[in-house]
């Protein structure tokens, strides 16, 4: 099967971008006020598109809309729409300006089951004031380093390019996005090629130095987050625990990465924990790289602004996220169910990534489409040494009212030469939902803290 490579024009953009690899330039004071009048208060564009599929931004959707149901379960606002039309493999043809080669590349692989129900567009991220304050009082100091390997002048913060002006800024706009402190549980699956599948149960902490009241900005003005991940199930993965500490510049100051083997009961350093070394538990199934769709020093590749368009991405996927909800109600054959789905039309932006001449990676081109409402990737197409589409990712986005955060509800991974896939981030059966009450501080984040943690 040839699998489509290139993305269809979109007509009736609201934005044209030339392709472009130009690198960061200074904003001037119009440009940063645009934010808040024009633009969202974090770079979207604040109207909607002429056709009145996007509707204009109002903010988001109240931080009652979706009511507490406990344990850090929410319910779902749009539980009683439904979908306007579903676009298959029988109709794909008369959407597709607006969709990717990825999404075309499912249809026709998996032309009997995959399906896309596209729901009324419903622009519902918003963040509080305080987001706000900090975008505009710090738009225009951020600095790409080495050609956007890194960043300076931005230390803990978010959004650092509102305002981006080349394919760098862009991804970095994803990598400092807008995150808690989370403690959470989930499940990450790789089914088998006839839907069979084994749950691998982690547990997750996060922390974020800004929001950690024993880490001085002034001595850890490079760190970016603090990550530790265990392995809770099957019993013959139990006990085994990741440690990561992530940086700004990390050419400057590398990823820092340690694992706890609870067979061996060591500590060790882990520098396979980066680009394409293989993801905890995955069966090969994602690269470090792919974990919340891409992370970690983006070096290896030269990043192209392809543009914006209007294409349907996963949103607002409550169906994913609510309580009950089976796994194996959702987890089939060669991609989730597409019943827990629900598609929008969205304003991304497209970022292309080709590894550097004397760089390695397994997917030699990479390109993400990001939403522009909270700056998160929500589709990826990845594509090998020969060119081949090969790897189509999905980034189902939630969003938590009470908190007033986008998350993943669920990520999703396709291999389409394999016929399988992985999928993570699942907890609908699981105690507690995501914890954002949760109150680190960094002895929980230090090599020294990986043994207790990983006690079975």
């Amino acid at each position: 099967m040839r699998m489509q490579q290139t993305l269809m024009g979109v007509g009736g953009l609201a934005l044209s971008l030339m392709a472009s690899s130009v690198m960061a330039q200074t904003l001037t004071q119009a440009e940063i006020d645009q934010l808040g009048t024009s633009l969202t208060p974090i770079g979207a564009e604040k109207a909607g598109n002429a056709s009145g599929t996007i509707p204009e931004w109002t903010g988001g959707l109240p931080t009652n809309a979706g009511q507490a149901l406990g344990d850090n379960f929410y319910e779902d606002p749009f539980a009683g729409q439904q979908p306007e039309f579903v676009i298959t493999a029988q109709n794909y043809q008369q959407y597709k300006d607006n969709l990717t080669p990825g999404q075309i590349a499912m249809f026709e692989r998996y032309p009997e089951t995959f399906k896309m129900p596209v729901y009324k567009t419903e622009r519902t991220v918003g963040y509080p004031q305080s987001v706000y304050d900090q975008v505009k009082r710090t738009a225009g100091q951020a600095k790409l380093v080495n050609g956007g390997d890194g960043i300076s002048d931005f230390s803990h913060g978010t959004f650092a390019f509102p305002i981006p002006k080349s394919g760098a800024e862009v991804i970095w706009n994803h990598n400092t996005r807008y995150r808690l402190n989370v403690h959470r549980w989930y499940m990450q699956a790789m089914p088998q090629t006839n839907g069979s599948f084994t749950l691998i149960k982690l547990e997750e902490e996060v922390g974020y130095p800004q929001l950690m009241p024993d880490v001085d900005e002034s001595t850890m003005p490079n760190t970016l987050l603090f990550f530790k991940q265990r392995v809770n199930a099957p019993a013959r993965l139990a006990g085994n625990v990741l440690l990561v500490h992530d940086s700004l510049d990390q050419l400057k100051e590398p990823r820092m990465a340690w694992v706890y083997n609870a067979g061996q009961r060591r500590v060790r350093r882990a520098p396979q924990v980066a680009y394409d070394g293989p993801g905890t538990a995955s069966d090969g199934m994602r690269t470090s790289d792919n974990f919340a769709m891409y992370n970690g020093a983006p070096d290896r590749y030269n990043w192209k602004l392809v543009g914006k368009k209007e294409v349907y991405i996963p949103y607002n996927s409550g169906k994913l996220t609510q309580r009950g909800t089976e796994y194996g109600d959702v987890l089939q054959a060669g991609h989730i169910n597409p019943d827990y789905t629900r598609f929008e039309l969205h304003r991304v932006w497209e970022v292309q990534g080709n590894v550097k001449d004397g760089q390695r990676h397994i997917y030699a081109q990479r390109n993400f489409f990001m939403d522009e409402d909270s700056w998160m990737i929500s589709l990826a197409d990845h594509y090998d040494g020969r060119g081949t589409l090969w790897r189509v990712g999905e980034g189902h986005i939630g969003f938590n009212y009470a908190n007033q955060i986008p998350g993943y509800s669920i990520e999703t991974l396709y291999d389409l030469l394999a016929g399988r896939y992985i999928a993570l981030g699942m907890y609908t059966e699981e105690v507690s939902g995501p914890d954002f009450d949760f109150e680190p501080n960094y002895n929980q984040f230090t090599p020294a803290a990986l043994r207790a943690s990983g006690i079975r």
